[in-house]
């Protein structure tokens, strides 16, 4: 017969859970109770107590295309004449747009 070994006892499982609602990070209560980050969030997901983290939505990030058309307005060109730009290095463009800001106005 398999004994069970327990990973969490019932005390470190209720201080885990309570410093996490704490404000302790995941990292931090890892590196506490010797436990990956993974096993200490699959433990707080049990406990119904983990939130995740929110991710990025990728606001604010200015595309290649979008520079493209930036350009295309303030040179006034017709639009669609720089599509070939875009398969420029992305850091190119961006200096360009801003070389050619300053220059504009």
């Amino acid at each position: 017969m398999t004994v069970k070994t327990v990973n969490y006892t019932d005390e470190q499982t209720a201080e885990l859970v309570n410093r996490y609602q704490a404000g302790d990070t995941v990292e931090a209560l890892a590196e506490a109770f010797g436990k990956s980050v993974k096993s200490v969030v699959a433990k707080l997901t049990r406990e119904k107590v983990y939130v995740a983290k929110t991710k990025a939505t990728g606001t604010g990030r200015v595309t290649k295309a979008a520079l493209t058309s930036y350009l295309e307005d303030l040179f006034q060109l017709e639009a669609g004449s720089l599509d070939s730009l875009t398969k420029a290095e992305k850091g190119a463009l961006e200096a360009l747009a801003n070389a050619a800001t300053s220059r504009v106005n």
